[in-house]
């Protein structure tokens, strides 16, 4: 559901499954602030608060996916033995296979036995973010255990782990009940210090500003504010959606009398406005799942140079630098944030081979088993591609002026939105057919094709020079 689902529906079954998830998430997030509270770090010790998330996480679990959250608990068990019993030396690689592969046969059990095409008791959505967690866990401890500190680089540094977990603390961060149900995925050194209460000492040497450079007296920030501003920006969110997502319909682009009969121009604006009005789901699950983080204390990210605290450490999202993106990666980078970084830390970073095609690769089977996901990230890799050959061939034409440059960032957010909505359709439409369909209609492959053979041209011709 977090990844995946949606909020109309016409299957009474699947919509009490959504109602379910949404009022799960209202109570925990009344939780989280009665966990704040009354189970702060200066009250009650690490152990109680490790217990209670756990407790109440698994209970949003059954209430959620009945005897389907079982698997949450065969998946974090399996892994748990590989981290315990494997050898440290090749313990990450044992466990990423072992987590992602009971992942995957999940899915296809539930696409493909039970209910194709449909999101009832998608229960695999939770399992998505536990299998970001394990494997992100898997791969700190080895570098905490069996690297020097010369070989990690300053993040790993900040993130590698010196000793094992206990299993109460390894189901309390993989389960907890802030993100059981839609996450974001945090890293467990993060989560350590929120449950022991030291999250809120400077950390980053980035972020050691405001009240962390002495200007201010260090106390603890309250996340009321934020916490109020992002259910407001859930509110917007879900009401633009419910209001827009069936009138806008992404499988009207590949409606045959649509096609014949509408320019090829109000073809693209109208894909735009749909992927345009489908975002706003997103906006809404990942905006809760940030906001009740937040509203339990967990989250903070130092403080802002006029002193006032940030509360973005695990934010999915930035919703403005989305819209306005003016290229694929500045529109990648700010979605899907936490997911981003993952890729980045598992497979990006450490793939000694072609890290880009991996990492959409790795994107794609983890997603689920939809051939709709893997055309997307196939069409993903292309358009990045593309994309890196645009900066560098045409970019620098642009730079001789302010004039030049508000053209050319005019011309790239229309032309980042056009690929994005263009990329993402197969992702909406799961199935082959539909896909193939639409890009037979609409097919920016061959430009990006076309755009990528003029940079290896350039390239055999020697550099070209840019203007200054």
């Amino acid at each position: 559901l977090a990844t995946r689902g949606g909020f109309p529906c016409d299957n009474v079954f699947v919509c009490s499954v959504q109602v379910n998830f949404v009022a799960c998430q209202l109570f925990a997030l009344l939780m989280a602030v009665w966990f704040r509270l009354y189970l702060h770090p200066s009250k009650t010790s690490p152990f109680i608060r490790h217990v209670v998330a756990t407790l109440l996480g698994f209970y949003l679990a059954l209430f959620c996916f009945g005897w389907y959250s079982l698997h949450f608990l065969m998946q974090s068990g399996l892994s748990y033995s590989v981290m315990v019993f494997a050898g440290l030396e090749h313990m990450h690689k044992y466990c990423f296979i072992v987590t992602l592969g009971y992942l995957i046969l999940c899915q296809i059990t539930r696409v493909y036995v039970f209910d194709y095409g449909m999101y009832s008791a998608d229960f695999t959505g939770p399992m998505m973010v536990i299998t970001q967690k394990i494997t992100s866990l898997a791969f700190e401890i080895h570098d905490g255990l069996t690297k020097r500190e010369g070989q990690l680089t300053p993040s790993q540094k900040y993130l590698a782990i010196s000793r094992m977990p206990s299993l109460l603390e390894y189901l309390s961060y993989n389960c907890n009940f802030m993100g059981i149900l839609a996450g974001p995925t945090c890293s467990y050194n993060d989560y350590m210090a929120f449950i022991e209460g030291t999250g809120y000492q400077p950390r980053h040497q980035e972020n050691a500003n405001g009240k962390e450079n002495g200007k201010y007296k260090q106390s603890e920030p309250s996340p009321k504010n934020d916490v109020i501003s992002k259910l407001c920006t859930c509110a917007i969110s879900l009401f633009i959606y419910l209001s827009l997502c069936k009138l806008l319909p992404v499988e009207r682009s590949i409606n045959d009398d649509f096609v014949n009969n509408t320019p090829f121009h109000l073809q693209v604006i109208y894909l735009y406005l749909a992927m345009l009005a489908l975002r706003p789901k997103y906006y809404f699950v990942w905006t809760l799942a940030d906001a009740i983080n937040n509203a339990a204390g967990f989250g903070f990210n130092g403080y802002n140079k006029d002193g006032s605290p940030r509360w973005d450490l695990i934010s999915n999202l930035r919703i403005l630098d989305i819209e306005f993106a003016t290229s694929f990666k500045l529109f990648l980078d700010n979605w899907n944030i936490q997911t981003a970084l993952w890729l980045k830390r598992v497979c990006y970073e450490r793939c000694p081979i072609n890290p880009t095609a991996a990492t959409f690769l790795l994107s794609a089977m983890w997603h689920g088993v939809y051939p709709g996901y893997y055309l997307t990230f196939l069409t993903g890799i292309v358009m990045t591609m593309a994309a890196r050959a645009v900066r560098h061939n045409i970019r620098p034409y642009f730079l001789v002026s302010d004039s030049h440059k508000r053209i050319y960032d005019v011309i790239t957010w229309a032309c980042t939105q056009v690929a994005i909505s263009y990329t993402v359709v197969p992702f909406v439409l799961l199935a082959v057919g539909p896909s193939f369909k639409f890009y037979r209609y609409v097919c920016l492959i061959e430009l990006c094709v076309e755009l990528l053979t003029l940079k290896s041209i350039k390239l055999s011709k020697g550099t070209v020079k840019q203007p200054h």
